[in-house]
């Protein structure tokens, strides 16, 4: 935790432990599941086709959490979690398999996640067959990662999660396949893998909970293309606050005006921070879902490599390997919101398509890029640009410290 290039050293040891590709997934995975020790944990929800590995990502980066820090979970019933301790989740990591065998639970789960704790009043019988009254509280927070194939089933939900998309590409299956031959051959090291595991394991239990303290908080600005801005705005800022917490043994230890410790964010934590959830504010800022958006870019890809002008179902089908009715799915929502233009062939009853100029425009990209570099120059210049807004040195600083320990570590 002292290391320089923290993130990237993780990255490196998760990969070691035995997760293959999925670099930047499984980084923002694992930091989630880092931020359960905080007042205001993140969550996560991954996606993907069926087959695609979201669960065994999440067991395997589940992996690297402590037993006693976490709950895995399949099915449920509808009342499950009332009957839980009243501090048994506090602080824990809950690791749903598969959001589509606990939907049942998916109302006190967002409770959970909103209020940070949930309640229920019920009628008890005791041994004397009086009916009592019991009022059954369960608090938070906690952290709580699902897998599902149906974003739009779960909205609800993904609302208040990180979205994460699985990398289906051709890639990826190549560096699964060459990992699971390499098994096979005796030929991967997994008691080495086990030794990395347990490292991270340990990294994870020194971590306090310590608060953080953005100043610079207000020159942070999310592009107007973002949908839902205020809890998108809010999980940018979560997570920023996330990676300056797993940095905490690098960070001064200060002390507010009553004694209360804290570490500040710096510049670096929101570079690392822009450079890990770019692709997840795209997300936010598109009117497609993941599965729509990734066939999309697929067939620029194909069409730009081949030369192609038009395309239709079928030979899409063969060439992507993915049924016919899937595809014809992805047409249609493409050419509803108009990133394809149809023809109907003559004298046939075949349809062709042919990409928009909006299926080429790159303005979101640009617009969150622009944004994040734009809040970046204001910090480092001093200024706050066009946001209206004071620097973070000049009103609302946090509290000077009482006094400062040179380096010191929560643990010190």
């Amino acid at each position: 935790l002292q290391s320089e290039n923290l993130l990237q050293k993780t990255n490196e040891l998760i990969g070691q432990s035995g997760v293959v590709g999925e670099e930047t997934n499984r980084l923002i995975m694992y930091l989630i599941f880092t931020s359960r020790k905080r007042t205001q944990p993140l969550h996560i929800v991954s996606l993907g086709s069926s087959g695609t590995g979201k669960t065994h990502l999440q067991e395997k980066i589940g992996e690297l959490i402590p037993e006693e820090d976490k709950i895995e979970l399949t099915t449920l019933s509808e009342n499950a979690f009332y009957y839980f301790g009243q501090r048994e989740l506090k602080n824990k990591l809950i690791l749903i398999e598969d959001l589509d065998g606990a939907e049942n639970v998916l109302y006190p789960l967002r409770e959970l996640q909103s209020k940070k704790r949930i309640s229920k009043t019920i009628a008890h019988k005791n041994t004397r067959g009086e009916t009592k009254t019991l009022h059954l509280v369960v608090e938070g927070p906690v952290s709580v990662s699902g897998c599902t194939t149906k974003e739009r089933l779960y909205e609800d939900n993904a609302n208040r999660s990180f979205l994460i998309y699985l990398d289906e590409s051709e890639e990826q299956d190549q560096k699964i396949m060459r990992y699971q031959r390499a098994i096979s051959a005796n030929k991967i090291n997994q008691e080495r893998e086990q030794e990395i595991q347990e490292l991270l394991k340990n990294t994870q239990r020194v971590l306090e909970p310590i608060r953080v303290v953005n100043p610079h908080a207000e020159l942070l600005q999310l592009p107007k293309e973002i949908f839902k801005p205020r809890r998108t705005n809010n999980h940018y800022l979560q997570f920023i606050e996330a990676v300056t917490f797993y940095h905490q043994y690098q960070r001064e230890m200060k002390a507010d005006e009553n004694g209360e410790a804290y570490i500040e964010t710096t510049l670096e934590d929101i570079k690392s921070t822009n450079e890990l959830i770019k692709p997840i504010l795209l997300r936010k800022s598109d009117e497609l879902n993941g599965a729509t958006r990734n066939h999309l870019e697929s067939l620029k890809q194909w069409t730009k490599e081949k030369g192609k002008t038009h395309f239709g179902n079928r030979e899409t089908s063969r060439h992507f390997r993915k049924p016919i009715a899937t595809i014809k799915r992805y047409h249609y929502q493409l050419t509803e919101l108009g990133y394809l233009h149809v023809e109907k062939q003559k004298d046939s009853k075949t349809y062709r398509y042919k990409l928009t100029a909006l299926a080429n425009d790159e303005t979101r990209s640009q617009a969150i890029d622009r944004a994040l570099e734009q809040a970046l120059y204001a910090i480092t210049s001093g200024k706050n640009g066009s946001t209206g807004l004071p620097s973070a040195h000049s009103t609302n600083e946090p509290p000077k410290p009482l006094k400062t320990s040179k380096k010191k570590t929560p643990a010190q």
